[in-house]
C-alpha cells in the first residue's frame, strides 16, 4: 500500500468537496432568497433550494469521511479494517479511499438486520 498516493488523492478530494459544498450551499441560499411571482414559482424555488442543500449535506458527510481517512493515515491505521485490523482490499481503497471496512465486514453491515461489530 502507498499511503502517500492515498494521502494526495484524499487531499484533492477534500479540496474538491469543500469547494462543491460551498457552491451548493450558496446556490441553495440564492434559491431561497429569490423573489417569486406566484405560488408555483415559490414551490419550484423551494424544491431547487432543497435539492442544493441535500447535495451539500451528502458532500459534507463524504468530506468528514475523507478527513477521518487523512487522520488514519497520520495515525498509521489507514487501509485497515475497523473490525479486525486486516488490510482492506486495494481495489476497494482505490475506488473509495475513505472506507473503514473490508468487503466482508461491509457486506455484513449492509445485510438485512445490519450486523454490529465491536471496533478495534
Amino acid at each position: 500500500m502507498k499511503p502517500l498516493h492515498y494521502k494526495q488523492r484524499l487531499l484533492d478530494l477534500e479540496r474538491d468537496l469543500v469547494a462543491r459544498t460551498e457552491r451548493e450551499m450558496k446556490l441553495g441560499r440564492e434559491q431561497s432568497d429569490q423573489g417569486v411571482a406566484d405560488l408555483g414559482d415559490a414551490g419550484v424555488a423551494e424544491e431547487d433550494s432543497s435539492a442544493d442543500f441535500n447535495e451539500a449535506e451528502r458532500d459534507s458527510a463524504v468530506l468528514q469521511q475523507v478527513r477521518d481517512a487523512l487522520q488514519r493515515i497520520e495515525a498509521g491505521t489507514f487501509g485497515m479494517c475497523a473490525v479486525d485490523g486486516q488490510p482492506i482490499e486495494p481495489e476497494r481503497l482505490e475506488a473509495s479511499p475513505w472506507v473503514t471496512h473490508c468487503l466482508k465486514h461491509q457486506a455484513l453491515l449492509e445485510a438485512p438486520g445490519g450486523h454490529r461489530f465491536p471496533t478495534m
